[in-house]
């Protein structure tokens, strides 16, 4: 029954991609048994309930073979989850029908696995690294909660992390850091399964790659353990009783497996890779795994009995007996309950916002990296589960959590809330995007201009739709002596131009403020907080209007007198004083113009149409943007008659006042360029 049901995983993987005719049938095929394994014998997971708290999490870091873990749900009985976040007990997460639908528009079953569209899928794979990047955030906020949670004789986090992954997560440079991370903070709660199958999509893998992965794992800190046949269940199991008893570092478990497991005629070669077997060549696989020939999609007799007598009879055994348990937590510690209930369901805590600072005006004023430092330290004392950390730059990025009682998160110390993610800023970014997806709010942060080395973990999380966080300073040419490799140009335009990433990039310490209560209350879009270095005026909000504008992302800062301007002066961050400043010596000149802080085009851009209106009137043609970044985009604000001051190279080292005086940020200059617009 074992075998049966393993070629059950690998005839419904060959017949979905051989009807979509498109996909990747041969790792399934290949690694069929090394799931089965797991999820039968030892992954702790309760079909019936995909967001039990304490499940084991299983990773398909190796997104391409999405039918192995979509094959896996279906036979399992995973139930779906339904879009308020409830598990629906009377329908499955994938029914037989959703993996008919392989590929196809609007189907559960994706090219790649999605976790915000299928249930049991704990997060969005494909880009290979991300998800054993994605991994070692999960390991990392279930040893965190079990530091902060668990309570002697009620043990309710406990759970381990499974990812499997394959040579290209291997080589990408994510998931190189990601293993480094691990292995120095002893994540014993994390094993990664390597399919060791000699191949890549270019061919052999030998073109490409011929390093000693288990002795750098074994540099890297790892236990390392190896099985040298997929197919060898009792090894299989051996290898997973190895990293259950390990308490001291994470595993490597390295399975030599053939690609396209039993095609007489695609078996260990890349034709098994990234297509189809084509009809013929099915019919042999079929012939040789003892499967009707013609037969699709076929479930035999006793196979979805199999998996209810092996992972659903455990799995609901166990998850019972934790219920019961945290019955008893409940009772005994109803708070931390309560908090653990919150977290589940993406809400914050009672007075989360109380003893938010509210800054006096100031002329100089403070950078806006110091002001975040204020407003993060006091959200994470009112919200318990608020964590996370720098690429070693927390004390640039004023992301150091220093009130009492927050912590470090280090090797065997668990507790703290300050996680030192090193110089490896993609990593950081894929582990923030799984503690966020394990439900703690994760923030990471680093320089504006390192964002590109975790873009496609922040893609990801937009994606995904998790309330991931990334906190960014030094976000300009305002660093001066730096230089252009540090001072970031075009990474706002690029930033705005992904789907659901909200960026914000505030005015003053006050839109700080506002901008953080935005963030923390996303449920379903990450956060990219742009900060300055430099200082800039703290404005005087009984003189100009409140900053609680910021919610609707841009709004009006300083009027014409009537509310009719001839000239609107629009700007972000530390750009928005220049606005300031050249509205008020226009005002002095008798020119009537108006002041627009736009943190966010994001949230400007869903507000309504008369709301847009009023702060951008029709008739007012003559609009002059400022902001220490390329000018793309702007165009839709300025229109055709306005005027764009911003970055049109990269940027220089010098004193900070030479280069703001080089590239036009000076006051002058846009009261300059407000005349010229105007005519005048």
């Amino acid at each position: 029954m074992d075998l049966l049901s393993i070629n059950t995983i690998r005839t419904l993987a060959i017949d979905a991609v051989q009807k979509a005719n498109s996909g990747h049938p041969g790792a399934p095929m290949g690694l069929a048994p090394v799931v089965y394994a797991l999820w039968q014998r030892y992954l702790r997971y309760d079909p019936a309930d995909p967001l039990w708290p304490n499940r084991d999490r299983f990773v398909l870091s190796n997104g391409h073979a999405s039918m192995l873990l979509y094959a896996t749900l279906h036979l399992t009985g995973v139930r779906g989850v339904d879009s308020d976040g409830n598990v629906t007990p009377d329908k499955p997460a994938l029914s037989m029908d959703d993996l008919k639908q392989f590929r196809q528009l609007d189907s559960k079953t994706p090219g790649h696995p999605e976790s915000h569209m299928t249930a049991g899928v704990e997060t969005t794979t494909g880009p290979l690294g991300q998800g054993v990047g994605n991994s070692v955030g999960m390991a990392i906020a279930s040893k965190w909660l079990a530091a902060n949670y668990n309570k002697p004789g009620l043990e309710v986090f406990d759970f381990n992390v499974y990812a499997m992954c394959g040579d290209g997560d291997m080589m990408e440079g994510v998931g190189c850091e990601a293993a480094s991370l691990a292995g120095h903070l002893k994540l014993s709660n994390l094993c990664w399964i390597y399919d060791h199958n000699h191949v890549t999509l270019d061919g052999p893998a030998s073109y490409s790659f011929s390093e000693d992965v288990m002795t750098r794992f074994i540099g890297l800190g790892w236990n390392v353990t190896r099985v040298a046949d997929a197919n060898d269940l009792e090894m299989l199991g051996h290898a997973y009783e190895t990293f259950l008893k390990t308490k001291d570092r994470p595993t490597l478990i390295v399975v030599d497996s053939h690609i396209g497991y039993g095609s007489p005629n695609k078996q260990d070669s890349s034709d098994s890779h990234g297509e189809p077997l084509g009809v013929e060549e099915v019919k042999l696989v079929k012939k040789f795994y003892g499967w009707p020939e013609d037969a699709q999609f076929l479930v035999p007799d006793g196979v979805y009995d199999q998996f209810k007598k092996g992972i659903g009879k455990r799995g609901a055994e166990l998850h019972s007996n934790w219920s019961k348990k945290f019955g008893d937590y409940k009772q005994q510690f109803p708070e931390l309950a309560e908090q653990l209930d919150l977290m589940q369901h993406w809400k914050l805590p009672q007075g989360w916002d109380k003893d938010l600072p509210t800054f006096p005006p100031d002329a100089k004023g403070m950078a806006t990296r110091d002001s975040s430092g204020k407003v993060l330290n006091a959200l994470g004392k009112n919200i318990p589960w608020l964590i996370g950390g720098s690429a070693d730059l927390a004390h640039s990025n004023k992301t150091n959590l220093t009130f009492e009682g927050a912590g470090d998160f280090f090797p065997d110390e668990y507790k703290g809330r300050n996680l030192h993610f090193g110089v490896r800023e993609h990593a950081m970014g894929a582990a923030v995007n799984g503690m966020s997806v394990t439900r703690l709010r994760a923030f990471g942060a680093t320089f504006f201009n390192f964002s590109d080395y975790m873009r496609s973990s922040m893609r990801l999380a937009a994606l995904m739709e998790t309330p991931s966080i990334f906190i960014f300073t030094h976000d300009s040419i305002g660093l001066g002596e730096d230089g252009p490799t540090h001072q970031p140009i075009e990474q706002l335009a690029g930033l705005r131009a992904m789907p659901n990433m909200l960026v914000l990039r505030p005015g003053d310490a006050n839109e700080v403020v506002e901008a953080y209560k935005i963030i923390i209350q996303s449920r379903h879009s990450p956060a990219s907080l742009v900060l300055t270095r430099q200082t800039m005026p703290t404005y005087d909000r009984t003189k100009y209007a409140p900053a609680s504008g910021v919610a609707k992302g841009a709004y009006v800062l300083a009027d014409a007198d009537g509310g009719k301007p001839d000239v609107i002066l629009m700007g972000t961050g530390s750009e928005v004083h220049l606005c300031v400043e050249a509205y008020e010596k226009l005002k002095a000149e008798g020119i009537k113009a108006r002041v627009v802080s736009m943190p966010s085009w994001e949230l400007f851009e869903k507000q309504d149409a008369a709301y847009k209106v009023s702060v951008f009137p029709p008739n007012v043609t003559a609009r002059v943007s400022v902001e220490m970044a390329s000018t793309f985009g702007w165009e839709r604000y300025v229109g055709p008659k306005g005027k764009m001051i911003g970055m049109h190279t990269f940027g220089a080292s010098a004193p900070l006042k030479d280069v703001l005086k080089k590239f036009g940020f000076v006051t002058e200059n846009v009261v300059a360029v407000a005349k010229e617009v105007l005519g005048k």
